[in-house]
């Protein structure tokens, strides 16, 4: 069934990021047989107190000590979005491999020295975590229209939608402007709608046209910090009132190249959505359908026939879907599977020698460059009131 399950003789991995995303990559690093040998958190202590809950034996005081250790061949970096430009650069630099996860910056001038390093260093891998790419049905979905089997593309719309943030006395560090496009909804799950929207139809987006709304100007943040989706038992007893100019909604019209149309929104105020990514494209001859919180339907729809379900199942599936379902149908694969699979297609290639004269499968950091480019356009559209082109 697919791919196999571990990498043999892959590099060893550091994490960087003890949060919600760090420890999700060590789970799925060690699913693939990779060696985590160790992790840099926010300070040595909170690193410390993830580690020994996840199993990981070493804690770094700082960068260079982990760009020291001559185990790591590949470093994965989780941390807050504006580390993530010098820990990829100094990482590059270093000869290590990149994991990083988006936005790959903060500015449009740091993702285009990133995409241009790993130019620069054709056999490191330099990849982006945008993982939604990888659940199956997705992957059938894009195999499907490179077939032309809805005919033209016409249309593709959608949202991503969450409550996590819905109070006011919800707080994360993501609320807080990052000195580059300020976006936080749209550059924390905006990014993965849009990057999995161009990767299913084979497009770019070439401009926008974008609305956002704050509909809480202030929030109230605990002192001593809270992490990401924590829950109200957990937050601190005492806070601090502060002004939010981040959005909790944004609104996006979209042209892509070829005349393809769309429109989005993301949210991470609405009741009872916890993760919610939906797609539907639209073509000529037919019609797709996708929700990642039931990431094993797939709706097909069709005007001369009958609408179908189509429920994941690698004997069901398009060989490049199927590559990438270990389970079989009724067993589903979800979030999680989604990283042990862009990491074994990261991994794959790094234990293959490949280089960037190669086509890499996995989204790399000039995918990155492109959604930081988008997340320009859209804080521009929505400050100017007009429709505006990507970069």
């Amino acid at each position: 069934m697919g791919s196999p399950i571990v990498v043999p003789d892959a590099p060893a991995a550091a994490v960087i990021g003890g949060g919600f995303i760090g420890p999700v990559h060590v789970e799925a690093l060690r699913r693939i047989g990779v060696e985590v040998v160790g992790l840099l958190g926010s300070t040595p202590d909170r690193a410390a107190a993830t580690a020994r809950r996840i199993g990981v034996s070493r804690v770094y005081r700082d960068l260079d000590e982990l760009l020291a250790d001559d185990r790591v061949g590949v470093v994965h970096i989780a941390s807050p979005n504006a580390q993530h430009f010098d820990q990829a650069r100094k990482s590059l630099e270093a000869g290590r491999h990149v994991v990083c996860e988006k936005p790959l910056a903060i500015t449009g001038s740091q993702t285009g020295t990133l995409r241009d390093l790993a130019g620069s260093c054709p056999t490191q891998a330099a990849a982006v975590n945008y993982n939604i790419r990888y659940y199956p049905l997705c992957r059938e979905i894009r195999a499907r229209i490179a077939d032309n089997e809805i005919g033209r593309v016409l249309s593709v719309t959608g949202s991503y939608v969450q409550d996590w943030l819905l109070y006011p006395d919800d707080y994360n560090w993501r609320v807080e402007p990052d000195g580059g496009t300020n976006l936080r909804a749209v550059a924390d799950i905006g990014t993965h709608w849009m990057d999995l929207a161009q990767y299913l139809v084979g497009e770019p987006i070439a401009s926008v046209n974008a609305d956002l709304a704050t509909f809480h100007p202030r929030r109230m943040r605990p002192v001593g910090g809270s992490e990401t989706f924590l829950s109200s038992i957990g937050r601190a007893r005492l806070a601090e009132e502060i002004e939010v100019t981040t959005e909790d909604h944004a609104a996006v019209l979209l042209r892509f190249r070829g005349g393809i149309r769309g429109v989005f929104h993301v949210s991470q105020v609405m009741a009872g959505r916890k993760n919610s990514l939906t797609m539907e494209i639209a073509g000529s001859e037919g019609s797709f359908a996708w929700e990642s919180e039931s990431p094993d339907r797939l709706w097909i729809g069709s005007r001369h026939g009958p609408n179908q379900l189509l429920s994941r199942d690698p004997a069901l599936l398009r060989p490049a879907a199927a590559s990438s379902s270990h389970y079989p149908g009724g067993h589903v694969e979800g979030f999680p599977d989604t990283f042990k699979q862009l990491f074994l297609d990261v991994y794959g290639w790094i234990v293959e020698g490949r280089s960037t004269g190669d086509t890499a499968t996995f989204p790399t950091f000039i995918d990155g460059d492109r959604e930081l480019r988008l997340c320009e356009a859209i804080a521009r559209s929505a400050s100017e009131g007009r429709w505006v082109e990507v970069g």
